[in-house]
C-alpha cells in the first residue's frame, strides 16, 4: 500500500497548507497546517459503535480523522498503532481525544468487523461505514484518494495514508503524513487541547 495524493474537492485546500505565514500557535505543530484553519466538512455515516457517526457528535474535543480498511496489511495497522500509542502517551488528556476512521471497503467493513479491529488497537476508536457512495462522497470532501487493487485471490486498495487533526470546535487545523511517530501527535495533541 502507498500513499496516495489528494483528489477531488479538498486539493485546494490542501494548496494552502505549508506555503503561506502561519500564527503563533499553528507554527508549532509539526503537522502540515491549514492556513487559515476552516470548517471540516460533516458527514454522517454508521459508526462502528451502532450509532450514526458524524464529526458534531465529538464537538469538544480533538479528533483524529483518518480512512483505511480492516484488511489492510501495513499502513493501516502502523497508523492505528502509533495513535493508539499518542493517546496513551497523553494520559488523562487522551480522554479529550478521538480517533475516528473511516473505511474505504464498504464491502467488507460492516460496523461489527470494523469495532472489534479498531478494539484491537484502542477500544475508544470509532469507525464508519455505509454505502458505496456516501463513503466516496467523504472521500471527495476530504480529498481522499482510494483505488481497488487486485491481490491474490482477493483486493486491496491503494489510498492515501495521512491524517487529519481537528480542533474542538470541528475545524480542520492541520495534516499528518504517514510515518510520523506517536511523540509528533502527542506533541501537536497538547496544542490543540490548549492549557
Amino acid at each position: 500500500m502507498r500513499a496516495r495524493r489528494p483528489a477531488g474537492a479538498l486539493p485546494l485546500l490542501l494548496l494552502s497548507l505549508a506555503a503561506a505565514p502561519r500564527g503563533a500557535g499553528a507554527a508549532e505543530l509539526r503537522a502540515g497546517v491549514f492556513d487559515p484553519p476552516r470548517a471540516a466538512p460533516e458527514f454522517s455515516l454508521l459508526g462502528s459503535d451502532g450509532s450514526e457517526l458524524t464529526l458534531g457528535r465529538y464537538r469538544g474535543k480533538v479528533v483524529i480523522l483518518g480512512f483505511g480498511f480492516s484488511s489492510c496489511p501495513d499502513v493501516c495497522p502502523t497508523t492505528l498503532s502509533v495513535l493508539a500509542r499518542a493517546r496513551r502517551q497523553l494520559g488523562p488528556e487522551g480522554e479529550q481525544v478521538q480517533v475516528v476512521y473511516i473505511t474505504v471497503d464498504p464491502e467488507r467493513d460492516h460496523a461489527e468487523r470494523l469495532r472489534s479491529y479498531l478494539g484491537g488497537f484502542d477500544p475508544t476508536f470509532v469507525g464508519g461505514t455505509g454505502s458505496a457512495a456516501e463513503l466516496e462522497a467523504v472521500r471527495r470532501d476530504y480529498g481522499i484518494a482510494a483505488e481497488r487493487t487486485a491481490s491474490g485471490g482477493s483486493y486491496a486498495f491503494a489510498h492515501s495514508s495521512y491524517t487529519y487533526l481537528i480542533d474542538r470546535e470541528g475545524v480542520l487545523r492541520a495534516l499528518m503524513p504517514y510515518g510520523h511517530p506517536a511523540e509528533d501527535y502527542v506533541h501537536d495533541l497538547k496544542i490543540l487541547l490548549g492549557p
